[in-house]
């Protein structure tokens, strides 16, 4: 069986959790607290960083380029579409979601209210979190515009972007930090891809000391 050394909150390991998911490969998880550095985990991945996915005899880091590894060797259900430019947008997306949301906004309201106190690092930088919030609302309004012309955000099929994203906002929800009336089609969005079964392992998750609200798990929120 496959073996991802994960923290439950990440988007990066919940969009490898999703992909595995999808595409039904069996996964044991293990939580793995990196900050500290043990010298197996720095074995396993030098970079010192989640996720880390043991699979096919192989260990693997990197979400992006395990994801890549997950779609090539496991091509059905597909996450990536057959057309390049397709997949480029897709790839696009995927970066928007792990580069610039990441900066943007995880960075700045997931690490600063849950990071930082699971690590004992101290706490939250206000300025940090009021620059997320801002932030959060750019990133909603341009999936808005990005689903008002397409069914999915890079086209007409859910793909690996729609993952990304959702890993991003699915850690975010955790803490009540999206608002989702901001947009009714980006909350049908989130609802749709909510309810897929790839999703359930995600929705379970709980970090010690948080409790999600109440609408976390609701497949009706």
């Amino acid at each position: 069986m496959a073996r991802l050394f994960h923290v439950p909150l990440s988007p990066f390991c919940r969009k490898v959790r999703l992909s595995l998911a999808e595409k039904k490969i069996e996964v044991e998880l293990v939580e793995e607290r990196y900050w500290e550095q043990s010298a197996d985990f720095m074995q396993r991945n030098p970079a010192g960083k989640v996720p880390v996915l043991f699979l096919d005899g192989h260990t693997m880091s990197e979400s992006a380029a395990i994801c890549e590894y997950i779609e090539e060797t496991r091509p059905e259900p597909s996450l990536l579409p057959s057309d390049p430019l397709q997949r480029l947008e897709v790839r696009r997306l995927v970066s928007w979601f792990d580069d610039k949301f990441h900066a943007d906004v995880t960075s700045k309201l997931l690490y600063e209210r849950i990071n930082k106190k699971v690590m004992q690092q101290g706490y939250p930088d206000s300025g940090n979190v009021k620059a997320g919030a801002k932030a959060i609302k750019y990133h909603l309004d341009y999936m808005a515009w990005l689903l008002d012309h397409r069914r999915w955000l890079a086209g007409d099929a859910m793909t690996l972007a729609d993952f990304a994203a959702a890993a991003h906002l699915s850690s975010l929800d955790y803490i009540s930090d999206v608002d989702w009336n901001r947009s009714d089609v980006v909350k049908d969005w989130y609802a749709k891809i909510k309810s897929r079964p790839a999703f359930r392992s995600i929705l379970a998750d709980q970090v010690s000391g948080f409790r999600p609200p109440a609408h976390y798990s609701d497949l009706d929120f």
